[in-house]
């Protein structure tokens, strides 16, 4: 169990459909993937996560599956006042009317993001996703919203790719790039340059350490402390029940330190920007 105490950005609630992945047989990778509520607090609890950020569980190529859930994240976050949540909004011209009726949750107590990905489809560029790309992001930023995106290597939710939605929208709108680029090719570029030049530039980016390769959150703090700026924009994430919880915990904690940087990092900077 882990022994810190955090603020946890970025988790799921669902249970989905068994999926052939990768050509293989129907399976649930996500084998802790929770139901209910009350689940989700249980977990909480023997945790030691003080507040989260939930989301829809995903990952199946059947966007209404996780837009089903976003009724589930609401009643989460209007349940346990540790919850806030997020809604599943899609960038496919084809679920325009799915994320019609997701938007009208927008104002409920406790939705303080919006979650998209490409995983499942469509791409920064695609000219059929603009118009739902616009949506997202103008609903967010006249709301006050996050996006929270996904990012990994290759295709179209890599960092070269999701980087034109924060040159873009990033201005005006808070994003946080979910796994800090997903992949070796992304943490590289981020922590060398990109990361703290879209700062630099008042781009209202955040990001989160999970899934992070073992050298990223020790070079991303050591580059905060170095260059003065940053220690602001990096949130604790356990991405559960994708992620680990414990692992991702030690991890931050040993990169970030027991001094303020952890603190802002495993706690205080989901507060800033998610609210208390």
């Amino acid at each position: 169990m882990a022994t810190h105490l955090t603020n946890d950005a970025h988790r799921h609630i669902g249970v989905m459909p068994a999926f052939p992945f990768y050509g293989g047989p129907p399976a649930n990778p996500d084998i802790s993937a929770r139901g209910t509520v009350a689940e989700l607090i249980a977990d909480l609890d023997r945790e030691g996560a003080e507040r989260t950020l939930v989301l829809p569980n995903y990952g199946v190529p059947d966007a209404g599956v996780s837009f089903g859930f976003n009724p589930l994240v609401v009643e989460a976050a209007a349940t346990d006042d540790r919850i806030k949540c997020g809604l599943w909004v899609s960038p496919r011209a084809q679920d325009a009317e799915l994320n019609a009726e997701a938007l009208k949750l927008v104002g409920e107590p406790g939705v303080v993001a919006l979650k998209t990905s490409f995983l499942l489809g469509g791409a920064v560029d695609d000219e059929a996703c603009q118009p739902q790309l616009e949506t997202i992001f103008n609903t967010a930023r006249d709301n006050d919203l996050v996006v929270h995106i996904h990012t990994s290597p290759g295709a179209a939710s890599d960092i070269d790719q999701i980087g034109k939605l924060v040159e873009r929208y990033g201005d005006e709108t808070k994003m946080h790039l979910v796994h800090f680029g997903g992949g070796m090719s992304g943490h590289i570029k981020l922590i060398s340059e990109r990361f703290f030049t879209w700062i630099e530039q008042g781009k209202k980016v955040y990001t989160d350490t999970s899934w992070a390769i073992g050298f990223a959150p020790r070079w991303l703090a050591s580059e905060i402390e170095k260059r003065g700026i940053g220690h602001d924009r990096v949130l604790f994430a356990s991405d559960e029940p994708w992620g680990d919880y414990t692992g991702e915990v030690y991890r931050l904690a040993e990169a970030a330190g027991d001094g303020e940087l952890g603190n802002l990092m495993l706690r205080d900077n989901f507060t800033s920007l998610y609210g208390a």
